[in-house]
């Protein structure tokens, strides 16, 4: 007898979303997606204010990525401009970036995802949470805290406060960094690039112990996308896009942002608000690809940073070609964690960095305008176009958890084809499947229209409607 499972919502993730898992009549898995139950309503609300606005608007997207918005959207909005932002306020921008992908990771890793490290997939879900973390390994949850910290700390010296600031204007910044700010961020580096390396040689000790999960975590050739410089370093902030395949095959390269129409395409689920993304020329669903920190340390040629380029060599031992499985996820995220921090360390020790010339002025000079930079989750873009008096026409945001929504589909079926069988619903099998979904980290705030609050309820029905077994939670 056939048979669905729903699991509404997923847990320990940023938004609000549901699995659906169906078996058939031998109780083995038949087919198995992921819906997001969220409206995203952002585009039409923007249509019709001033275009200036459009960092802080797009910003309210999100409460835990605000500032990745506000990069994008800024470099749409220098490109309405059609004007060269000084250096200085280059650089600014990039280290405020840099923190919030630090401190979003640390939030990913160790808040949502170490809980199943520390504890185990089939730990009790009453402990299975930071504060078992924090009862089995005190330091590894304190680094954690710490490390989200710091990242909050450095975008509140350089923009006012932790969330949603409004430093980030169209053609640079609103004012500069001072020597005393300057100072505090650098005297905490020391120490945050201990934290991470601590963490990193406890990964690298445990991961080994999770060998079903990497084999069926979303561990699929596909592939993968995101920013490289010119000389293919690791960059966040500018430089152009590149794909490349399963086996680290370069598949399209220097491509630059305003151009990605050429190669991408979106499709719409049924099922989901969230829109799906996919290499045009391999049409949907072939084009599959993967964003974030599992894909750009799959298509850089270098690191850049020293620390985080040792740490990068041992990761691409995993694997001959790409990195694969979604589970490697999170060791990507500690690599990206370590280069952050170097990074910042560089960019503040700049000559120029006090400078006082942070922001190029103008009148609008195009009428179309695109954005694009790296957040957590990967390439995001920003898609404007105004009419003659500055007022925004339409508006197409592209984020990074919708770059990875085929993925995600593709993942959800993996692992439970994997662990899922049967008349009786096993809690940690089911946990499995939601931290397929963990391992990409989605955002479902910024790929949708967040609406609304979800109680929990699982259930395993019959066809004809009895149910067998059930779990709630606020409900």
């Amino acid at each position: 007898m056939s048979k669905t499972i729903t699991i509404d919502p997923v847990t320990r993730i940023e938004g609000h979303s549901k699995i659906t898992i169906h078996l058939d009549d031998t109780g083995r898995v038949a087919s198995a997606r992921f819906h997001v139950t969220q409206f995203r309503g952002f585009e039409k609300l923007v249509e019709g204010r001033p275009f200036h606005e459009m960092p802080s608007l797009t910003a309210r997207v999100c409460g835990i990525c605000p500032v990745s918005h506000l990069i994008a959207s800024a470099k749409a909005c220098d490109a309405l401009l059609a004007v060269r932002i000084p250096e200085t306020a280059a650089k600014l921008r990039q280290i405020l970036n840099l923190a919030q992908i630090l401190q979003s990771h640390a939030l990913s890793f160790f808040h949502l995802s170490s809980p199943d490290l520390v504890l185990g997939m089939d730990a009790d879900p009453l402990q299975r949470n930071l504060f078992g973390v924090a009862a089995q390994s005190p330091d590894l949850a304190r680094d954690g805290i710490w490390l989200r910290q710091y990242g909050q700390e450095i975008i509140a010296h350089l923009a006012g406060k932790r969330i949603h600031p409004a430093w980030v204007v169209p053609g640079g910044v609103s004012a500069p960094l001072t020597a005393d700010k300057r100072d505090v961020i650098m005297a905490k580096v020391p120490e945050a690039i201990d934290r991470v390396r601590r963490t990193l040689d406890w990964y690298k000790e445990v991961f080994g112990h999770f060998d079903a999960e990497i084999r069926t975590f979303a561990n699929f050739p596909s592939l993968f996308l995101g920013l490289v410089s010119d000389n293919g370093e690791l960059e966040m902030y500018d430089g152009r896009l590149r794909f490349v395949d399963a086996t680290g095959r370069i598949v399209a390269d220097k491509i630059e942002p305003e151009n990605f129409g050429d190669y991408i395409e979106e499709a719409v689920e049924p099922d989901s608000y969230l829109k799906s993304p996919y290499y045009k020329s391999m049409g949907y669903p072939d084009g599959i690809y993967r964003v974030g920190p599992l894909a750009r340390l799959n298509l850089i040629d270098r690191v850049g940073t020293p620390l985080a380029e040792e740490e990068w060599a041992e990761f691409r031992m995993l694997e001959r070609g790409a990195s694969l499985s979604s589970f490697q996820y999170h060791y990507a995220r500690l690599i990206e964690m370590l280069y952050c921090v170097e990074k910042i360390e560089r960019l503040l020790d700049w000559p120029d960095i006090l400078s006082e010339h942070v922001r190029a002025r103008a009148e609008p000079n195009s009428m179309e305008g695109i954005g694009v930079s790296e957040a957590p989750r990967g390439t995001l873009m920003h898609h404007y176009r105004i009419d003659r008096n500055g007022l925004m026409k339409w508006a197409n945001l592209i984020i990074a958890t919708g770059h990875n929504s085929l993925a995600m589909n593709k993942g959800v079926y993996q692992v439970a084809r994997y662990f899922v069988h049967g008349e009786k619903i096993d809690e940690g099998m089911l946990n499995r499947v939601e931290a397929v979904i963990r391992t990409f980290d989605p955002c479902l705030s910024c790929s949708t229209h967040a609406f609304g609050q979800m109680p929990m309820s699982i259930q395993l029905l019959s066809p004809d409607g009895q149910v067998l077994d059930q779990l709630q939670r606020g409900v």
